[in-house]
């Protein structure tokens, strides 16, 4: 039986390393001061950002984290193109799902691996 592969989390600015394996950044703007050689990233998925204005609202306050997470998956419904990319991706390798934000526990990318990874343990019973 395959081993089964997680969806790793980092912060775009930290050192890329071997074991990110596909490194795909998933924030809409790209990170400050960052060059795109640095950055290393394999794919720049901008439309698996949540909306510009959801982002706005959330505006990273940890009292609004549950009902981000809410919104949040409501969009990625929408939009069920982008996670059948991203768990294509991730049948194939590992995936490292890059982010900008400061806070690496309450931020989009959790919440995308969160989902991610509670379909593929579905998709596997």
């Amino acid at each position: 039986m395959a081993e089964a592969r997680r969806v790793a989390l980092k912060r775009v600015y930290d050192t890329p390393a071997p074991e990110d394996g596909m490194r795909v950044l998933v924030d809409r703007l790209w990170p400050r001061g960052l060059s795109r050689r640095a950055a290393a990233a394999d794919l720049w998925l901008k439309e698996a950002a949540p909306s510009p204005e959801l982002r706005k609202w959330f505006g990273h306050r940890h009292a609004r984290w549950a009902a981000f997470r809410r919104k949040y998956q409501d969009e990625l419904a929408q939009r069920p193109d982008i996670l059948r990319l991203l768990k294509d991706l991730h049948r194939r390798s590992t995936v490292t799902l890059l982010f900008a934000t400061r806070d690496t526990t309450k931020n989009h990318a959790v919440v995308l691996r969160d989902l991610l990874e509670r379909k593929r343990t579905r998709s596997s019973r």
